[in-house]
């Protein structure tokens, strides 16, 4: 049975949503094809009609997970007075730790990204240059060395979450991320 144009679009956006979710929750490699079509409901071969590899679904996948979670940062700083302060207390939180397949994808899959081909690495090019946008945005209290602050402040979080989502031991794990959130708001980058 042939399908639509429309339903092999909406088809294509299932596989791409979904492959978002599980990248993130079981990694790059942790996801095989057969396993990612089956659970969009759809076959196999049918994979190969919509993409030419699984790079090109990890790059649309990963690119659709920039796109939500920076656009949920967005929505939930929209009213926030500190907007710097919050994102900082809600990205260390106990929340977006235990939320890996819809969290931030560089915790989640920089360590694998980095073995990954250049269009993909892109991606996480892109990650970083929006959160360190978003961690450097303009104050009255903005320095000139507030994007080597904001770049310092990512690579604190990111490490804090990555590290919390590691670690068997819960005590542990919420004292790297308070940690963190200590410094960050002691600090003044």
């Amino acid at each position: 049975m042939r399908v639509s144009r429309e339903q092999a679009r909406q088809n294509r956006e299932r596989v791409v949503s979904m492959s978002s979710a599980l990248f993130r929750e079981k990694g790059m490699d942790g996801v095989a094809i057969n396993d990612l079509m089956s659970e969009a409901g759809l076959t196999h071969g049918g994979f190969y009609k919509q993409f030419n590899s699984k790079a090109q679904l990890v790059e649309e996948a990963c690119t659709a997970a920039l796109a939500q979670t920076f656009g949920f940062w967005e929505d939930y700083l929209e009213d926030t007075a500190d907007r710097r302060a919050a994102f900082i207390h809600a990205y260390l939180s106990d929340r977006h730790r235990d939320n890996v397949a819809q969290g931030c994808l560089l915790p989640a899959l920089a360590g694998e990204a980095a073995r990954q081909p250049e269009n993909i690495r892109s991606v996480f090019t892109q990650a970083i240059q929006a959160y360190a946008s978003l961690l450097d945005a303009p104050s009255e209290e903005q320095t000139k060395d507030s994007r080597s602050q904001a770049l310092r402040t990512l690579s604190e979080m990111v490490g804090a979450v990555l590290l919390s989502r590691t670690s068997n031991d819960a005590a542990l794990s919420q004292e790297l991320l308070q940690a963190v959130r200590t410094h960050r708001n002691g600090a003044a980058g």
